[in-house]
């Protein structure tokens, strides 16, 4: 059985479109230092609020570390052409022995309204079906989060309910938008588009 820890990190680049998946390194500090100054960025992760250089470097040094410790995939976003980085996405595989993952991002606030967020999660979607044991990747979005909910929606997810109640966030209990897609959307997708009458 495929466990997260006998995954390997990829071999050839995960890309779409503007941006490149990659690995974390000392360059992204001051994308991560950025990050750290967003309201709501530091809530839902391990990243401290306004981080210090050696914060934000204890942070990177987390993200390189979570496929060994067989959480998943943390990518840094990276812009395909100069290699800058921008954001942060996962691909968390706690229920892989289920066939399932979720998805998590970040970006960083000036580099967002540029589909980035989009294109990194078709990224990570698309690097996910190389799992085979993987059918099913989720996503979790406060209703509030417009944003996070146009990236999901232009990255193929669809929205499945409302989760009321349904995780601590900020010391507060919070309602989560389920998204997810399965195995097969995109080619189903594909095949609705070519013939609409379907």
């Amino acid at each position: 059985m495929t466990t997260a820890q006998s995954l390997s990190w990829p071999t050839t680049p995960v890309a779409y479109g503007p941006v490149v998946l990659r690995e974390f390194s000392a360059a992204d500090l001051p994308m991560v230092r950025e990050m750290s100054g967003d309201p709501y960025v530091p809530l839902i992760g391990t990243l401290p609020p306004n981080a210090s250089t050696q914060e934000a470097q204890a942070y990177i040094d987390r993200q390189r570390g979570r496929l060994a410790e067989g959480r998943g995939f943390s990518f840094a976003i990276a812009e395909a052409g100069t290699g800058r980085g921008v954001g942060q996405i996962g691909l968390w595989l706690a229920d892989l022995d289920q066939g399932r993952a979720t998805a998590g991002y970040s970006v960083a606030p000036s580099a967002r309204g540029r589909g980035m967020g989009a294109a990194a999660l078709t990224a990570l979607t698309s690097f996910g079906w190389a799992i085979p044991q993987l059918h099913r990747i989720e996503l979790y979005i406060e209703p509030w989060n417009a944003g996070s909910v146009k990236t999901a929606e232009r990255a193929g997810f669809e929205r499945e309910g409302l989760l009321r109640s349904h995780q601590e966030i900020g010391g507060r209990r919070r309602d989560m938008l389920l998204y997810a897609t399965v195995r097969g959307d995109s080619d189903r997708a594909r095949l609705e588009q070519a013939d609409p009458v379907r």
